[in-house]
């Protein structure tokens, strides 16, 4: 069983394993709980996916709008996400709004890439990157940390 946080409401939705959480919809508000766009979170809402997402990759890109390699990966990281869909939930945080978490999970450049399974850190990465290389390290990552 897999559990994703509705981006609307923030109410946790179980979908098993053999059904395409892309087609899930919010128990609580109806609302499509995978679009496969990433979503803007500050630090209420990015506490709230970490916690409520199981089974299922949590990736967060950290980055601040002054920066230039960071509106270069922006992009890349839309179109990683699109190609990503349903196997993972993908966040952006913006540095400058939540300095708090960047020193909590010791974020000392951007772009960075946080990667979490069922709420603990398993993978980072600094320095901007194609929607391919986003890809392959989140799948390489998470099947890693599976084993």
């Amino acid at each position: 069983m897999r559990q994703f946080v509705c981006p609307s409401c923030g109410a946790g939705n179980r979908v098993p394993v053999d059904r395409d959480p892309a087609l899930a919809r919010c128990g609580r508000c109806k609302a499509e709980v995978l679009s496969g766009a990433p979503l803007d979170v500050e630090a209420k809402a990015f506490a709230r996916h970490l916690a409520g997402t199981k089974g299922a990759p949590v990736l967060v890109d950290v980055w601040a709008p002054w920066c230039g390699p960071c509106r270069a990966m922006s992009p890349q990281f839309d179109a990683a996400a699109r190609r990503v869909g349903s196997g993972a939930r993908f966040l952006k945080l913006n540095a400058d709004n939540n300095p708090e978490l960047c020193a909590q999970y010791a974020v000392q450049g951007i772009p960075a890439l946080l990667l979490f399974l069922d709420g603990r850190l398993i993978a980072r990465k600094a320095g901007l990157m194609s929607a391919d290389q986003i890809v392959d390290w989140v799948t390489l990552a998470a099947a890693k940390a599976a084993v």
